[in-house]
């Protein structure tokens, strides 16, 4: 994803099918790889941990503790 000067995450709250933003931004930061992810990419989280993830396989890693 390209950063733009404007760019800041955005604090949200993760549901089991969903997710509502708490405060405005376009990204947030997947807590395994530190990677940004657009908001209209994101599509893997942790309810339990109110985590992002970047992939199915970080999700997995994270969830495995690894």
């Amino acid at each position: 994803m390209l950063m733009s000067a404007e760019s800041r995450p955005a604090k949200v709250h993760y549901m089991a099918n969903n997710f509502r933003l708490l405060s405005h931004g376009d990204h947030v930061v997947c807590a395994v790889s530190g990677e940004p992810i657009a908001l209209e990419d994101l599509r893997y989280w942790s309810v339990a941990k109110q985590e992002p993830y970047a992939s199915p396989e970080l999700a997995t890693k994270a969830a495995l503790g690894l």
